[in-house]
């Protein structure tokens, strides 16, 4: 399996765990996102597909497969849930609280790990870095 063709496979996964989650659990809150934010999404997730293969660290793929998939999971809310996305998960602190849900979570902690490993990347091939483009 290609590698791009396995990112866009865990992907899929992450997004249609959160899709469930959001068709099983009632929300009481909501958050809207514009055409615009929508268009941003879509073209997140395509370059997280068409380049983060092309860098030879299978976190930094797996890191883009989970954020990837969080944010096909934001995105296909949008068009299913007419009131905005479903924010099912709240934890309320002594006087404000916050709602988000799984798709949040997986593109936040996507991200973290996508970061990371190209960080680490980046360190072990120090010497590449220099080599011009």
């Amino acid at each position: 399996m290609t590698r791009r063709l396995e990112l866009i496979v865990i992907a899929l996964v992450f997004a249609t765990i959160d899709l469930a989650y959001k068709l099983a659990t009632h929300a009481d809150y909501h958050h809207a996102r514009s055409r615009f934010a929508a268009f941003a999404i879509a073209a997140v997730v395509l370059g997280l597909v068409v380049f983060v293969p092309r860098v030879s660290s299978r976190a930094a793929m797996l890191g883009a497969a989970i954020a990837a998939g969080g944010a096909l999971g934001n995105l296909v809310s949008l068009f299913v849930w007419s009131q905005g996305v479903p924010d099912p998960i709240v934890v309320h602190g002594a006087t404000r609280g916050i709602a988000f849900n799984l798709a949040d979570v997986f593109a936040f902690a996507g991200d973290a790990l996508l970061l990371s490993a190209i960080v680490f990347h980046g360190l072990r091939n120090r010497a590449r870095l220099r080599e011009p483009v």
